[in-house]
């Protein structure tokens, strides 16, 4: 569900970068402390269910800014 949760804000979000703290900040509650690695271990997951499902969406990596969730 954690999974599932972060896929639904990228899409509410879609066409626009979404920073990891702010997905930590909506899904969690918390502050990101910058060492937290969760959000990337499930865009991770997300990204190989993607994959395997050959769906017409990925998740991409904007290097120091977050992830954007876009049309293949």
């Amino acid at each position: 569900s954690n999974e599932f949760d972060v896929l639904c804000y990228l899409a509410d979000k879609a066409g626009q970068i979404v920073s990891r703290e702010e997905l930590i900040q909506s899904l969690r509650g918390i502050e990101y402390d910058g060492f937290d690695r969760s959000i990337d271990i499930r865009i991770s997951r997300l990204r190989k269910k993607l994959a395997d499902a050959k769906a017409e969406v990925s998740i991409t990596t904007i290097w120091g800014k977050g992830y954007l969730l876009k049309p293949e």
